[in-house]
């Protein structure tokens, strides 16, 4: 299923639009009360409440269907608000007021928490106008929008920052392990990593994604059908799950998972399932940059089909899978463990430490949790065995930094307070 915020800022019309099936057997109907995936946005849920609120409206989804891409993306469609019900209204005015409340009690937490020492990044309110924080109107709207559309186009430059970081805490995490053991444990440790990187290396090459070759074979070993008889606008309306003969993101990025299956597999322990989906991640953008002529996240059926018929489709150059690819400097390793002693040692300053904090829990978590995510669902184990829980940093209203720490209880005590509301 598309993000929902696509829907809302690129193509809201598509997802009311009633589409023949496009297979013989008719699209299965999405599980009652499966949610949409998360935006990965801290205002996720103030977002979809004002989306589905506004689809309750006819004349404003008319409106919605006669509007172009531009108009809706640059927040110009929000002056059609002033015409929906008196009833949406109402609900929009509650929407917007329990999403203003909810951003003055993260306030409130988070500098009751850091001791006033930092402020809330103000870039948190962006998407709501505070200054009214009583009703919902054309500017509140207009804010959502454009905040909306500028948030997910940084999504990917986010996620490759935060896989970034998440290698070089594993590789801090590794090193600092062989410092605590004897000199001839810390050889075989060495030799016992030498050779996992070596076995994840040896797999077949991949297939270039989005290539006539790698849709072929997922034609053939997924689609159980004859390669011979590959024929790409079959293709395409067999995996526009939906119906809505356009491909979104998610689509797109199911048919690299025979491709990724060479490379990646959960019950080796060479194979890190976090690179999987960078590398998954890495596949559908650059399949997205060849094909998404337009910029809207979706490939429709004229993109799809005008691709196949290009130099470009015909050519299988293979693919330099993230193991062939240097994720970190030296240099950088090192600025990374500077920044984690400057963030340690100015903890201790502030007072950070809580003393009454448990002590099981302390241990497990080896006293602190690392804000670097921006998806609520992102739950991260790096390497050794290390249990370190990765939460969201945009959900607590912390500064893009490279890593962040809070004791355990505090984070708890903000997620009680904050994250439930």
């Amino acid at each position: 299923m598309r993000h929902i915020l696509y829907v809302f800022v690129v193509c809201f019309v598509i997802q009311g639009i009633v589409c023949p099936p496009v297979n013989q057997n008719p699209t299965p109907k999405p599980e009652e009360g499966k949610e949409d995936q998360d935006t990965g946005l801290h205002y996720d849920r103030y977002l979809k409440e004002v989306v589905m609120t506004l689809e309750e409206d006819p004349e404003f989804r008319k409106k919605l269907e006669e509007a172009n891409v531009t108009d809706i993306k640059s927040g110009k469609i929000a002056m059609h608000l002033e015409k929906v019900a008196h009833h949406v209204r109402e609900k929009l005015d509650e929407i917007k007021r329990k999403e203003v409340n909810r951003l003055r009690v993260l306030a409130k937490e988070r500098m009751k928490q850091m001791q006033g020492i930092q402020k809330i990044d103000e870039s948190v309110l962006h998407h709501v106008d505070v200054q009214n924080p009583h009703s919902f109107e054309m500017k509140d709207l207009e804010r959502l929008i454009q905040k909306a559309t500028k948030d997910l186009d940084e999504l990917d430059k986010q996620r490759r920052e935060e896989f970034k970081n998440y290698e070089l805490e594993k590789e801090h995490e590794r090193r600092e392990h062989l410092k605590e053991l004897p000199e001839e444990e810390r050889k075989k440790e060495e030799q016992k990593y030498d050779e996992l990187k070596k076995k994840h290396k040896d797999h077949p090459k991949l297939h270039h994604p989005g290539s006539k070759d790698q849709l072929e074979e997922v034609w053939e070993k997924n689609d159980h059908l004859d390669k011979d008889a590959f024929d790409p606008r079959t293709f395409f309306m067999k995996h526009d799950l939906d119906g809505n003969k356009l491909l979104d993101e998610e689509e797109i990025e199911a048919l690299f998972q025979k491709e990724l299956d060479q490379v990646y597999d959960p019950n080796n322990p060479e194979d890190d399932m976090e690179e999987r989906y960078e590398e998954m991640s890495r596949m559908r953008e650059h399949v997205m940059k060849e094909l998404d002529k337009d910029g809207d996240k979706l490939v429709s059926m004229d993109e799809f089909m005008q691709y196949t018929k290009s130099d470009e489709f015909n050519k299988d150059e293979g693919w330099d899978t993230l193991e062939n690819e240097e994720q970190y400097t030296e240099e950088e390793l090192k600025e990374y463990e500077r920044m984690l002693m400057e963030e340690e040692e100015r903890r201790r300053q502030q007072g950070a430490f809580n003393s009454h904090a448990q002590p099981g829990l302390v241990k497990e978590y080896k006293r602190k949790i690392n804000f670097m995510g921006t998806s609520s669902s992102m739950i991260r184990t790096p390497a050794q065995g290390e249990k370190c829980t990765y939460f969201p940093l945009s959900t607590l209203g912390y500064r893009d930094t490279l890593s962040t720490t809070l004791d355990v209880d505090i984070f708890f005590r903000i997620q009680k307070n904050v994250l439930s509301n």
